[in-house]
């Protein structure tokens, strides 16, 4: 078993990348090579800027290459809750901007000739409880006719033609959801980037930002020092650096994957005939799909814990002992990988972008970032070029997580919170 992501482990290596030190001036620098940087120097160098992109690892080597690989459309929140708390034409708003995120991503694949197994299977939110399936006739009724209409619902009596295991009472199928290769399409998007016309420097972790004026700021990183008109901060939950402002706003949750040993046809078709994305309706659940080369991909929470080898190991366990038991036929496959990685949740699990001191941001997927970075890179870039009303969440106040400075020593309470939540719903 390999701890390490299948997606960045079967993907190309990004060969593009630029060498030496970085250039003494550029329009824009980015900081991040994850999906939401990438995306905007792809933009803002077809508008012919100078993009300097600082991606202190690994282009896509963090959470753009280390998720389930799931694009889905819509919010994972409550609707109505969420429409009772901003308002409902601004929840509409919102819910719309993932659905848009999609077609985002569809067109950069199209547009730029990527590779990367991009197909659209609709997402299905199974329940796990019979209980839930109610819930989810619920969610159904609040957003099918004036805010999704392709939705649909999946009867209880009729979720083995989608699934087939223990556990399963219904679901709510998303039906514009996709699913892609998220290492092959990282590495495709830097390479579109670069094609472009960005310079990317990977190993080169951003060390200091000096303010000049306005927008203009000095950066400093490993790879030596670029003075940038407009500097974009793209690089998740900002653990290292000079973003002490952005860590008290996101915190680090962990998530967990592990996938199969390529799997028989036949299996799957008894299993997951439906071949979507799929999610359970538990606050502690599980998300699976099967990969291009016929491995289920199967992860969750598992553990409120940081990734680590020793804690990947753990956390892979108990998502083994999980998917046994929602696949009882999967008892003896062997699993090839594990692998852990952090989502960076806001505490209201909706994103964040805008500017803070003249810094441009966009952060804090809170679990959606394969669609919803690449649709803000773009946004972000237009922004940038002097369109505001580009971002949706230009609106959204953003206060600090009281008592959190950078470390989640909270989550394990959050954790037992959820768990109990899960036994008691």
């Amino acid at each position: 078993m390999k701890l390490e992501s299948y997606w960045l482990d079967t993907a190309p290596r990004f060969s593009a990348g630029a060498e030496g030190a970085v250039p003494e001036k550029a329009d824009v620098v980015i900081v991040g090579g994850g999906f939401t940087g990438l995306s905007a120097a792809l933009a803002l160098s077809r508008k012919n800027l100078s993009v300097v992109l600082l991606e202190a690892g690994q282009v896509a080597g963090e959470a753009s290459g280390r998720n389930g690989g799931q694009c889905n459309g819509g919010l994972a929140h409550d609707f109505s809750e969420l429409a009772m708390r901003i308002g409902k034409d601004k929840a509409k708003e919102l819910y719309q901007s993932f659905v848009s995120a999609v077609d985002t991503v569809e067109k950069i694949v199209v547009d730029e000739k990527l590779d990367c197994d991009f197909k659209r299977c609709g997402k299905l939110k199974v329940a796990a409880k019979p209980e839930h399936y109610a819930k989810l006739q619920q969610v159904y009724s609040d957003l099918i006719d004036d805010v999704d209409p392709q939705l649909a619902l999946v009867a209880p009596q009729d979720i083995a033609r989608e699934v087939g295991g223990n556990g399963f009472y219904g679901g709510l199928l998303q039906k514009t959801s996709a699913q892609l290769h998220v290492g092959k399409f990282g590495v495709g998007l830097a390479d579109a980037a670069a094609r472009h016309g960005a310079r990317i420097f990977e190993s080169a972790e951003v060390t200091r930002l000096e303010q000049l004026s306005g927008q203009a700021y000095r950066v400093h990183s490993s790879r030596g020092t670029v003075e940038a008109k407009q500097v974009l901060l793209a690089c998740g939950g900002c653990g290292t650096g000079p973003f002490a402002y952005f860590r008290r706003r996101l915190v680090p949750v962990g998530s967990f994957i592990i996938v199969t040993e390529t799997l028989p046809q036949a299996l799957l078709d008894v299993i997951v005939p439906g071949q979507r994305n799929y999610v359970t309706t538990k606050n502690i659940g599980n998300y699976f799909r099967i990969t291009p080369d016929r491995r289920l991909l199967f992860g969750g929470r598992a553990r409120f814990a940081v990734s680590n080898p020793r804690s990947d190991q753990k956390s892979g366990a108990l998502l083994q002992a999980a998917m046994v038991e929602m696949f009882p036929a999967l008892r003896d496959t062997r699993i090839d990988y594990c692998w852990g990685g952090s989502v960076d949740m806001s505490a209201d699990r909706l994103p964040r972008a805008g500017t803070h001191n003249d810094l441009f941001y966009s952060l804090g997927y809170s679990g959606h970032g394969v669609q919803m970075a690449v649709h803000m890179g773009q946004a972000m870039a237009d922004v940038m070029m002097g369109n505001p009303q580009s971002n949706p969440w230009r609106e959204m106040r953003w206060p600090p997580i009281p008592g959190h400075f950078g470390k989640p020593w909270f989550l394990p309470l959050v954790g037992a919170y959820y768990q109990l939540r899960d036994k008691l719903s």
